[in-house]
């Protein structure tokens, strides 16, 4: 059974874990996004600031199975889910899941009404990656497949919806696929 709980600045055992789990975790599928400890560590640092949520989920013995931040924006009626990890050895047995819905709990108690995130497609996971979006980039997003285990498909699973793509977010035919989910309708 997944115990969920806040991660706080004093929790330095478990803030090691996550640091470790973010490295780990997206080294697979995005090499640059934490590659080092430090660069892991300022990301943990920065979820403990106002307005942002820090939660883990626990394994019965303590371990740290993932984590999910969230950030306030627009005077808190949206929260952006930055980042969610789930241990490689772990993943695909609801833990992930487990969170979002947890983070989605606590944005509707503080009053939050629609949920979103940003998903990266780097490494030509989706059919959105690698082509020129433009000049309809909706045309594209209709179609989407996902060709490679793109996270965007567990967002969908979770009632996400695809609300729009930044094209070469991330460099010429890589794009960022934006979601959103109410939490109102």
């Amino acid at each position: 059974m997944v115990h969920i709980m806040d991660l706080t600045p004093e929790d330095t055992a478990r803030i090691q874990q996550v640091t470790k789990l973010l490295v780990e975790g997206f080294s697979v599928n995005h090499a640059d996004a934490w590659p080092d400890m430090n660069e892991a560590a300022q990301e943990v640092e920065e979820l403990f600031a106002a307005g942002r949520i820090s939660r883990i989920a626990l394994a019965e013995d303590g371990m740290v199975l993932g984590w999910i931040g969230g950030i306030s924006q627009y005077d808190g009626r949206v929260w952006e889910i930055h980042p969610l990890v789930v241990d490689v050895n772990y993943q695909g047995q609801g833990i992930g899941r487990a969170l979002v819905r947890d983070l989605e709990e606590l944005v509707r108690q503080r009053g939050g009404m629609t949920i979103t995130l940003g998903t990266d497609d780097e490494y030509d996971q989706t059919t959105l990656s690698g082509v020129n979006l433009f000049p309809d980039p909706y045309i594209h997003i209709a179609r989407i497949q996902n060709l490679k285990r793109h996270p965007y498909e567990f967002y969908q699973k979770l009632g996400y919806s695809i609300v729009g793509v930044v094209p070469d977010a991330n460099g010429i035919g890589k794009p960022d696929i934006l979601m959103a989910r109410s939490l109102v309708r």
